[in-house]
């Protein structure tokens, strides 16, 4: 469904990622993961056209996407939840899922959409009218991941859903993105915490300093000595 084809970026003369390669099946959870400054976001925002890459093609569903601007790719069915969640935190809960939908010009439709956010995240239903940032760091990421499914995503762009958040939160998010994938949506997942990243998806990438030195099975990389001792702090 998403394949990245030898993509190259660069901020000015810092090369930030460097011909990486990457597949994205449908109806897969991908999970991409690397140390700090690896270029992980920088992957996720050349998908999103929020960084042009210098070389190589980003390619969904057959077509090429590189150089068309980041509304008409969001319009196309790919949606970011970005690193730090980047919600109206001035705004409502409602408000915020309202703007998440502006695709939407069927009214009755964007209130069953706002429904089944709610129901993927009850939390939202008790605080609809609360401003958005007075909600907890857990909350404000089920806000994110929210308004991001009210565009009908084809593809979820996730950056670092569990960064900062209590172990509990963090279980009752990665809970909700299985059920947000079993629901058909097709997950990108970019991911600290390796252990966590490799345990909830199919297939992973490993990013070290802007190149794809490792893939394959999660379940296989997970038990690789070198990711192990470089990622999940066992060392051999």
């Amino acid at each position: 469904m998403l394949s990245l084809r030898k993509i190259s970026t660069s901020y000015g003369a810092i090369k930030a990622l460097c011909e990486v390669d990457l597949e994205v099946e449908k109806g897969a959870v991908v999970t991409l993961i690397g140390s700090n400054g690896a270029g992980k976001s920088t992957t996720l925002r050349s998908i999103m056209g929020l960084c042009r890459p210098h070389a190589g093609d980003v390619v969904f569903d057959g077509k090429k996407i590189n150089g068309i601007p980041t509304h008409k790719i969001a319009a196309m069915g790919i949606a970011l939840v970005p690193e730090g969640r980047a919600i109206f935190a001035n705004l409502t809960v409602l408000e915020n899922l309202e703007l998440g939908g502006y695709l939407q010009a069927d009214r009755g439709r964007l209130k069953l959409d706002i429904d089944h956010v709610c129901e993927v995240f009850p939390r939202l239903k008790e605080r609809t009218s609360q401003l958005a940032g007075t909600l907890s760091g857990g909350e404000q990421q089920m806000l994110a991941i929210g308004r991001a499914l009210m565009a009908h995503p084809r593809v979820l762009l996730l950056d670092e859903p569990s960064l900062g958040l209590a172990p509990l939160m963090v279980r009752a998010i990665f809970d909700a993105v299985d059920r947000i994938n079993q629901e058909g949506t097709t997950v990108l997942l970019v991911e600290q915490n390796a252990s966590l990243a490799l345990a909830r998806s199919q297939k992973a990438y490993v990013l070290e300093t802007g190149r794809i030195i490792m893939q394959g099975a999660s379940a296989e990389l997970a038990v690789d000595p070198r990711v192990k001792e470089a990622y999940l702090g066992e060392v051999q």
